[in-house]
Parts: structure tokens; C-alpha cells; sequence
């Protein structure tokens, strides 16, 4: 219950899916946790339901690929709580789902900018704060399709590619800083951008979608966002105090394959 005590948390894409698993988990390990997103309704619920829970917790509304928007709420993170200790970079997109010869500029930018600039423009304003205080963990959520590659969604493998290395960079950037960086990659997990995805493809019955998956996966299905949740408890924790520059897979074994 005390894996995250004192330390403060920032979780962007925090309503839903592996972000809102994020939340709760690093709340209830002692964390106090901040939540960026742009869904006011889902981000204030969570919020309020964490505090019901006695677990502090706060809603920023917050466009990652606005760097002013990004700003601000960091600087208003540190104003309320004083520090920030912990760096989640969970939002994302995937994007249109085409060949990259039918891919626009828009349809590529749009995706890189929550995906790359989003992680960018987060990591570059709370470092200075890590740096202050000698110490930090940011933990990037890049995917399976950051390590490997499969024929679709060409603008957000790009995008998760980019952030395997800006990791690995930051890494070795910061590490004198006591700042560590670490990526997560994600088999598929059932959150409501998979079940997107899957409605995207032209599939039917999502239920026959999330079989198909399953069988993607060696364990035989695939995971839930509690199960990336706690990996990264694990890197915003003490626990991890020698890992940095280091890819947590956690994917049922998919890349094994």
C-alpha cells in the first residue's frame, strides 16, 4: 500500500483505459496522483472517486500537444502539491488506419503530435523540477509496435518507435541527474482504443475481435490495463532504483514469438 508514498504522480491520458488503471493503482500505493486528459467528465469522476476513496488526486484539463497547455498545468501540479516525483506518459492515439501511400500530412501529424510531442513537451517541463529536487522517474508507454512492426496503423508505429529512443536518450541524458527514464510496451491490452481499433478494421462482432487477439498472444489472451498498471508501479517506484534506459515488456508473450 506504500510503493508510491510521498511521492507525487502525473498521469497523462489518465480517464480511461491503461491511464485510469494507472491512477488507481499508483493512488492506492500512496501516490498522490495529478490526471491530464482532455475528457472532463471521465478525468472528474476519477478524481472524485479516488477522493472519496481518501486517495489525493486532482483533474488538470490538459491538450499534450499543446506545450502551453502542458506547461501551465505542471507548473499549477507544483503550486498545489509542492513536487512532482513521477512522470507517466500514457496518452495517445492511433491514428488513421491506412497504407503509408494514403496516409495525408494531417492524418500524420495529428498522431505524432499527441504521441512524440505529447511525451516531448511533458518530460521537458517537469525535468527541471526533477532536476531541482536530484531525483524522478518518467515512465513512457510506447507498445509492442515499438520494438516490432506489423502492416497497419503506419503513423502510430512510427510514433511508438520515436518513443523507444526518446527514452533511451532522456536515459542517458538525465541519469547524473538521480532522473531515471524507462518505456513500457503493451501487448494488446482490452481498453476502448483496442476495441476501436478493431471497429476501424471493419470488424463486426467485437467479440470475435477479442478472440482473434487472444490468439495473437502466446498466453492465450490478451491482457487487461491492470496489468501494465502495475509495471508501472513498479518503475515509479524505489523498487526500480537501478533500472533506467530499459524496455518493460509486458505482452503475453507476443514479441517472444
Amino acid at each position: 500500500m506504500n510503493r508510491l508514498k510521498g511521492k507525487v504522480c502525473i498521469i497523462t491520458g489518465a480517464a480511461l483505459g491503461i491511464g485510469r488503471a494507472c491512477a488507481r493503482r499508483m493512488a492506492e500505493e500512496g501516490g498522490t496522483v495529478a490526471l491530464f486528459d482532455l475528457h472532463d467528465e471521465d478525468c472528474t469522476f476519477l478524481a472524485q472517486t479516488l477522493g472519496d476513496a481518501g486517495l489525493p488526486a486532482a483533474y488538470w484539463h490538459v491538450d499534450v500537444s499543446s506545450e502551453e497547455s502542458v506547461r501551465s498545468a505542471i507548473d499549477s501540479v507544483v503550486e498545489r502539491f509542492g513536487r512532482i516525483d513521477v512522470l507517466v506518459n500514457n496518452a495517445g492515439i492511433a491514428g488513421a488506419n491506412k497504407p503509408t501511400h494514403e496516409i495525408t500530412e494531417a492524418e500524420w501529424d495529428r498522431v505524432q503530435a499527441v504521441n512524440v510531442k505529447g511525451v516531448l513537451f511533458a518530460t521537458k517541463h517537469v525535468l527541471p523540477h526533477m532536476r531541482r529536487n536530484r531525483a524522478g522517474s518518467i515512465v513512457n508507454l510506447s507498445s509492442i509496435y515499438g520494438l516490432i512492426s506489423a502492416p497497419d496503423i503506419p503513423p502510430y508505429h512510427a510514433s511508438k518507435g520515436a518513443v523507444t529512443l526518446m527514452s533511451k536518450t532522456d536515459a542517458l541524458l538525465y541519469a547524473t541527474d538521480g532522473i531515471r527514464v524507462n518505456s513500457v510496451h503493451p501487448g494488446f491490452i482490452w481498453t476502448p482504443m483496442v476495441e476501436q481499433h478493431l471497429c476501424d478494421s471493419g470488424t463486426k462482432d467485437l467479440a470475435e475481435g477479442r478472440c482473434a487477439l487472444d490468439k495473437l498472444h502466446p498466453l492465450g489472451h490478451v491482457g487487461e490495463p491492470d496489468d501494465i498498471a502495475w509495471g508501472v508501479v513498479y518503475l515509479a517506484s524505489d523498487e526500480s532504483k537501478f533500472v533506467t534506459g530499459s524496455e518493460l515488456v509486458i505482452d503475453g508473450g507476443y514479441t517472444a514469438r
